[in-house]
C-alpha cells in the first residue's frame, strides 16, 4: 500500500490547517520566517511531494470515507495515467467552482493543499458549506510532468529527489497554451479537461493554481504570490467582473493573514492561455493564482527549498476554503473589487519569472 506523502501526513499531524469551520487562523511567528521574504537555499527534495500513484490512493480512500464525494476520471495523460476529479454535487441548481492544478507539472504545493482541503471537505462542519456550493476539484492535470515521465531530457532541472518535475506534459507542450485551439487538437491533457468537464458541467468559477518564480516583490517586499483576472478582449465584460470578485475574495483573505503578500500578475491577453481561453470560451469567471516558487525547474530563482512548503500549502488551503465559503453565503456578490485598481503588478528582483 502506498504511503501519503510526507507532506500531508506532516500537516495533517500538525495541525496547522483548520478547514471544518471555514477559518483559518495565521501560521505561528516561527513560520513566518519561512513565508514570502525567505530566501532559503536549501537542498529542494521531490522526494517528499506527493507521487501520482500516492494521489490516487489517497483519492479513492477520501472517496470511500466520504459521502458527498464521488471520485470520477476525466481522461487519461499521455502515458495513459487516469486525470482524477474530486466532485461534491448536492444541488445542480447550486453556483459551482472548479479547482484545477498542476497544468504544469513542476508547481506541485497547490496539489498538495488541495489534497488537503478535499479530506477536511469530509467533516461533518462542512456540510452546510457543500449544501449551497458545487466543488469540483482537479488536483494534478499534469501527471505525466509531475512523475518527469516525458519524451524529453531532464537533465537540466536541478531539483534533488526521486524525480524530477517538468514543466511541460510528456510531449513537451506547455498544457496551458492549448486553450484556444479546437477540441480534438488539444493535447489529451487539456482536451480531457474540455470535454469532460468544461463543456459538461454548468461551472460558474475557477481558479486555476501555479507557481511562479521566488523573486518577485510588491512595495520593496518579497510577495507570496500573485493573482490576475482575465484580460482578454474576447471575455464578457460581466465575467470579468465577476472574476475580480472572485479575486478579491482571495486577496482580502491572504492579505489579512500576516505572512500573505500579493502582487498582480504581469500576464498575456492571448485566449491560448486558460485565464482568457476558458472565460472567453464559456463564460466561466476565471482566476489565476501564482504561489511563490516551484517544485522543479533549471532555473535556481524559480525553486524554493522545502523550508517555504507550509505557509505555501497553507496559502492554496486558505484560497480553496475562502472562495468556496464566499459563493456559499452570497457574500462574492458583495465583496469590493475596488483594490483591482490600485493593486501594483509586482516586479522582478532578479532573473525571469516563468510564464503563466
Amino acid at each position: 500500500m502506498k504511503k501519503i506523502s510526507k507532506t500531508v501526513l506532516a500537516l495533517s499531524l500538525t495541525g496547522i490547517m483548520t478547514i471544518g469551520t471555514l477559518t483559518t487562523g495565521t501560521l505561528p511567528t516561527s513560520a513566518v520566517g519561512n513565508g514570502p521574504n525567505y530566501n532559503g537555499n536549501e537542498s529542494i527534495q521531490t522526494s517528499i511531494l506527493t507521487t501520482y500513484d500516492e494521489l490516487v490512493d489517497y483519492l479513492q480512500k477520501q472517496e470511500a470515507r466520504q459521502q458527498a464525494m464521488e471520485l470520477e476520471v476525466i481522461g487519461e495523460t499521455v502515458k495513459g495515467r487516469d486525470i482524477y476529479m474530486a466532485k461534491y454535487i448536492k444541488n445542480e441548481d447550486n453556483p459551482t467552482i472548479l479547482f484545477l492544478t498542476q497544468q504544469h507539472g513542476n508547481e506541485q504545493l497547490t496539489t498538495e493543499g488541495a489534497m488537503e482541503f478535499i479530506k477536511h471537505l469530509g467533516t461533518g462542519k462542512n456540510q452546510s458549506v457543500l449544501a449551497h456550493v458545487n466543488i469540483l476539484v482537479i488536483p494534478m492535470l499534469n501527471a505525466d510532468g509531475a512523475m518527469g515521465d516525458v519524451n524529453f531530457s531532464t537533465d537540466n532541472y536541478i531539483a534533488d529527489g526521486d524525480r524530477h518535475l517538468t514543466r511541460a506534459n510528456a510531449n513537451n507542450f506547455d498544457l496551458n497554451r492549448e486553450h484556444d485551439k479546437a477540441v480534438e487538437a488539444m493535447q489529451p491533457e487539456a482536451r480531457a479537461l474540455h470535454t469532460n468537464v468544461l463543456e459538461k458541467y454548468d461551472i460558474d468559477y475557477l481558479i486555476d493554481l501555479h507557481h511562479q518564480g521566488t523573486q518577485s516583490e510588491r512595495d520593496g517586499k518579497l510577495v507570496s504570490g500573485s493573482i490576475l483576472h482575465p484580460t482578454s478582449p474576447n471575455v464578457d465584460p460581466a465575467v470579468v467582473e465577476q472574476s475580480k470578485q472572485l479575486g478579491a475574495v482571495v486577496f482580502h483573505e491572504i492579505e489579512s493573514k500576516g505572512w500573505g503578500h500579493l502582487g498582480k500578475y504581469r500576464g498575456g491577453n492571448t485566449d491560448n492561455i486558460g485565464r482568457n481561453g476558458i472565460a472567453s470560451r464559456y463564460d466561466i469567471a476565471t482566476l489565476l493564482f501564482e504561489m511563490r516558487g516551484m517544485s522543479d525547474h533549471t532555473n535556481p530563482t524559480a525553486i524554493l527549498g522545502q523550508k517555504s512548503n507550509g505557509y505555501l500549502i497553507k496559502q492554496t488551503v486558505n484560497t480553496l476554503d475562502s472562495t468556496v465559503q464566499a459563493i456559499a453565503d452570497g457574500s462574492i456578490n458583495t465583496v469590493d473589487t475596488s483594490f483591482w485598481d490600485t493593486l501594483p503588478f509586482q516586479n522582478t528582483r532578479q532573473g525571469e519569472e516563468s510564464d503563466e
